[in-house]
């Protein structure tokens, strides 16, 4: 396996358990190096996000945990910026992968590492995409889930938890309680442990998942894009398909990068104040309302370096109104894809942006509106 370790004090993750923070310092675990990636060991003959199987960094224990994740279509459509001015505009459509939402790139990895460590029960905190990717991907592998998620959460998103078998607590107030919750939960369980606590925030070994966006995008293109646009929550889909497109420029195997741009709801953008503000810009920064559900996440653990993969990229985050993201949803529709508010927020960034942002454009719509 690919080394891991604790960003603060550079401890190794350990060989013989599955922490979802660092126990010597509560630090964050990334990878120390990004695992390379090498388009001659691309294995068209495993299912879904498993071709990419020699880019994971896994160990060579972990079992193929898959759904058929993945290998989602890239459209195109025509952007009317006013005055005449007509901009193409690509989006990777994720809520065609099984769960109907980007996170099962994601998922299929985590479950894979845990069952490699003999893992057979997990707890876990969402607002419901990613407890519905992880109860489905639980339930292929043959292990139990306990999902906390926010009583406010969409109704459909929980009844799909459930239907996967997953237990499922709810949790009332903002989507913070949810997350405190499952941390009381590990602490009331004995010294030894029940289960572990499959963090799709705390642990890293679901963003190789999402650097094989950055690969399909690349493959569906013939090179790389000029521009990706992504819903931001956490931060995970941008920081993986960042670090994806990172791994190709390293290979060889495009020219340049693309520029990031985060997209945040306006009621809750943390990553938009800081880089906008500088972390002045956090004084204000509260969990509001928002249609965006998915990406309501006022202390994104991995926030740093999202902002920096961004940032370094060329790129940027914009923030939009909740008129902007039912107004998104609604041109969207219109043109045939059926999305949830969170995927929404790209509409609004694209109509900003699109003119002067290097082409081409490709944004990732994250979840289906058949969730809402």
């Amino acid at each position: 396996m690919v080394e891991i370790c604790c960003t603060n004090c550079r401890s190794p993750y350990p060989n013989d358990s599955t922490p979802y923070k660092c126990p010597r310092c509560g630090g964050v675990y990334d990878y120390s190096a990004w695992p390379t990636f090498d388009a001659g060991l691309i294995d068209p003959a495993l299912p879904g996000v498993w071709k990419y199987r020699a880019m994971f960094g896994l160990p060579e224990s972990a079992p193929v945990v898959s759904l058929g994740e993945g290998n989602t279509p890239l459209l195109w459509l025509e952007v009317d910026l006013g005055e005449g001015q007509r901009e193409r505009l690509g989006v990777k459509c994720e809520m065609l992968n099984p769960t109907a939402s980007f996170k099962d790139r994601g998922s299929a990895l985590l479950v894979s590492f845990l069952r490699s460590r003999g893992i057979t029960a997990a707890l876990e905190d969402s607002s419901g995409n990613a407890g519905a990717s992880l109860a489905a991907y639980a339930a292929r592998a043959g292990m139990a889930v306990r999902i906390f998620a926010p009583d406010s959460a969409s109704g459909m998103k929980l009844a799909q938890i459930q239907a996967y078998g997953a237990a499922l607590s709810r949790v009332p107030g903002p989507r913070f309680n949810a997350a405190q919750a499952v941390q009381q939960a590990l602490l009331a369980q004995p010294a030894q442990g029940e289960a572990a606590y499959a963090s799709h925030a705390y642990l890293p070994f679901n963003l190789p998942g999402y650097a094989t966006l950055a690969y399909e995008l690349v493959e569906q293109l013939g090179g790389a894009p000029g521009t990706v646009i992504c819903p931001t929550g956490q931060g995970g889909l941008l920081l993986g398909i960042g670090r994806g497109f990172n791994a190709l420029l390293a290979a060889r195997a495009i020219q340049q990068a693309p520029l990031l741009v985060g997209v945040q709801a306006l009621a809750c953008a943390p990553l938009w104040a800081v880089s906008t503000h500088g972390r002045a810009g956090l004084a204000w920064v509260s969990e509001g309302d928002t249609l965006a559900e998915g990406i309501r996440v006022r202390n994104p653990v991995r926030g740093d370096a999202v902002i920096d993969i961004v940032e370094s990229s060329g790129g940027f985050f914009h923030a939009v109104s909740e008129e902007a993201i039912l107004q998104g949803r609604v041109e969207l529709a219109r043109r045939g894809f059926y999305i949830e508010p969170t995927s929404a927020v790209i509409w609004e960034a694209a109509l900003s942006h699109l003119h002067h942002l290097p082409k081409p454009v490709v944004a990732v719509l994250t979840g289906s509106g058949f969730k809402v």
